[in-house]
């Protein structure tokens, strides 16, 4: 098939690479513009965008498909169909429509389950036992289209954002060829309204953690947040961000340190398994622990 590809960041990028190899045209590939990044904050190109061009592909980056002229030259490339994965932009109607078969959404979650911009995130912290991805024909609404495929995965209790972040990021790619292999074949099937669920994207403030939550939550918390922006707490006067925990048995104050990296919370305790400390990379706990001891107490 003729196909545009329309993604951002370097989740798209296997899905991109899964159409390449199973022979699509791709007419163009959309992304974000370069953003500034780094500590020079010089504009850096996107992730698809740095893939594309080592691939030969052309590129556009719009700042907006809402004119007229972007229009026209979406309409001007004769693609078959668009695929959509973690663009970042809002499709207006003609632009859905200039694909002569429409646009396909990759989405990570089991929709209606987790619409919206943070499904990983919210799936984690909600606490659900599976998630996966969704090939949806995409309309006006926010992740409201039919859903032509969709696969499973199982959400580990040591799971985070991360972990899932990859696996469905492959998951999505294989989803997507198989799914143009058998466009025609695939019945539309309209989502349920019963069950649905809107993924707000993460707010910083979230990320901070309070110790007089149940362990489960904190844990769930922690493994949501990792690796971006990092579940957070004080460690004396330093700013410490911890990245992988389980909850298990435990109990004292919120907030005690109980013995190594097991810390008391509102019910239970959880275990830190990795960590980062201010200026430094992720560490495995125990070494986090030999390079400085922990204060009695983390607010």
């Amino acid at each position: 098939m003729r196909v545009v590809f329309m993604g951002t960041p370097a989740f798209s990028v296997p899905a991109l690479d899964a159409l390449v190899q199973a022979g699509h045209d791709i007419a163009a590939v959309y992304t974000q513009p370069p953003r500034p990044a780094g500590r020079g904050k010089r504009d850096r190109p996107s992730p698809v965008q740095q893939r594309a061009e080592a691939l030969g592909l052309p590129v556009r980056s719009p700042a907006t498909l809402k004119t007229d002229a972007a229009q026209a030259d979406m309409a001007a490339l004769g693609a078959d169909i668009g695929v959509v994965v973690a663009y970042g932009l809002i499709l207006p109607q003609p632009i859905l429509d200039a694909p002569r078969m429409g646009c396909l959404n990759i989405h990570a979650s089991l929709l209606p389950r987790w619409r919206g911009a943070a499904p990983i995130q919210r799936a984690i912290l909600a606490g659900d036992a599976e998630t996966g991805i969704c090939i949806m024909r995409m309309e006006a609404g926010l992740d409201t289209g039919p859903v032509l495929t969709r696969a499973t995965t199982p959400i580990g209790p040591d799971d985070t954002a991360g972990d899932l972040h990859d696996r469905l990021s492959v998951l999505g790619a294989t989803l997507i060829v198989t799914a143009l292999d058998r466009m025609g074949a695939l019945p539309d099937m309209p989502q349920p309204e019963t069950g649905a669920t809107y993924a707000a994207k993460i707010d910083k403030a979230e990320a901070r953690i309070d110790w007089t939550r149940p362990a489960q939550d904190v844990a769930r918390q922690i493994r949501a947040m990792s690796p971006h922006p990092g579940a957070w707490c004080m460690a004396g006067d330093e700013r410490l961000k911890l990245l992988r925990a389980r909850a298990v048995q435990g109990q004292g104050a919120p907030g005690q340190v109980l013995d190594g990296f097991r810390i008391a919370c509102g019910i239970g305790a959880i275990e830190v398994r990795e960590a980062q400390r201010e200026g430094r990379g992720a560490m495995p706990a125990a070494e986090i622990l030999r390079g400085r001891p922990l204060p009695e107490v983390l607010t």
